[in-house]
């Protein structure tokens, strides 16, 4: 499929409308409910990068730094990176202490630029300062951050966080190019309006993850009945099952619905979704493009939809 590049910011860095989350290629079956061997791992990323849309985000956090060992190794295998093709990594906190100062935040990038095999990241982000031990400090972090791309280490930089009562006044307060927010701006839940809206104002791209709420309107409510990588009871579940049947009634995988909810918002710069195995590229490739009915999207849209925060009482567990 053909696809218009798409700019971040003022950065010179152009990318696709998908990019491909690798989380789950860091073998994290505490947070998705099964594993990812090594070659796996690698045939998927060859798949996204050898791809019409070769655009991968990876982290030094994701399986305790084996997502960026595994897309490396990738790498190596392919002789490079594809010219083209768009990597997207974030600085993380230390997984042992929570520290994530200005010294942390350098540790952190020399350490994915050794599993990755590259000399400097297109687009690099602060990564889930909610989570480090303390937020005052992760200001110094955010200031090497913008050292690093004024140093041509990072092309464009961005914030990549969940919590949108601390990732608003963040990006508030420091001139990001691009964001990242994950299960807040789905056929589900749409507490991140607000701030799409204020980022793209703002010049801000914005790179919406994690469509399929965690899997479930990919999978289906019965294959996979959590959402948000949280376990869902009969209750939790039903506006899921009002969309799948809704979805039913015009013959169209839900899973392409959920896909193009975010892909045709003309405030999401690209959406990230997430695969661990080469078959879920093509699938995603084919959701991207199918026919949806304008009736199906007005059916929908009566189903109604909630603002609260989804992970609220989720059970965070490092990875």
């Amino acid at each position: 499929m053909t696809d218009t590049l798409r700019p971040i910011g003022q950065t010179g860095l152009l990318i696709p409308s998908i990019c491909f989350g690798t989380s789950a290629l860091g073998n994290m079956p505490e947070t998705y409910g099964y594993t990812v061997e090594s070659a796996r791992a690698t045939n998927t990323v060859k798949a996204i990068l050898q791809g019409p849309m070769p655009f991968l985000d990876t982290s030094r956090n994701y399986g305790a730094g084996k997502s960026e060992a595994r897309v490396g190794t990738a790498l190596r295998t392919m002789g490079g990176l594809p010219d083209g093709a768009v990597i997207s990594t974030k600085l993380d906190r230390c997984p042992n202490t929570g520290r994530f100062d200005a010294a942390r935040a350098r540790d952190s990038l020399g350490e994915s630029l050794e599993a990755l095999g590259l000399d400097r990241i297109q687009l690099l982000h602060l990564h889930d300062p909610e989570h480090a031990r303390d937020l005052d400090e992760c200001h110094a972090a955010i200031e090497a951050l913008f050292e690093m791309k004024a140093q041509g280490l990072a092309q464009a930089v961005g914030l990549a966080m969940g919590r949108l009562d601390i990732m608003e006044p963040v990006l508030r307060a420091y001139p990001f190019d691009a964001l990242i927010n994950h299960n807040r701006f789905t056929l589900l839940n749409r507490s991140a309006d607000a701030m799409f809206t204020e980022a793209k104002d703002r010049g801000i791209a914005i790179l919406n993850a994690a469509p399929f709420a965690g899997g479930v309107l990919a999978k289906g409510s019965r294959q996979m009945p959590k959402i948000t990588y949280q376990d869902a009871t009969e209750s939790d579940l039903a506006p899921v099952r009002a969309i799948e049947a809704a979805c039913a009634k015009y013959d169209v995988a839900c899973g392409a619905v959920a896909l193009q909810f975010s892909m045709r918002d003309p405030r999401v710069t690209s959406t990230i979704v997430g695969v661990s195995r080469p078959e879920r590229v093509t699938q995603a490739l084919d959701w991207a493009a199918a026919d949806i009915p304008e009736g199906l999207w007005d059916d929908l849209e009566g189903l109604g939809y909630v603002t609260i925060d989804p992970e609220a009482n989720r059970i965070y567990t490092p990875g």
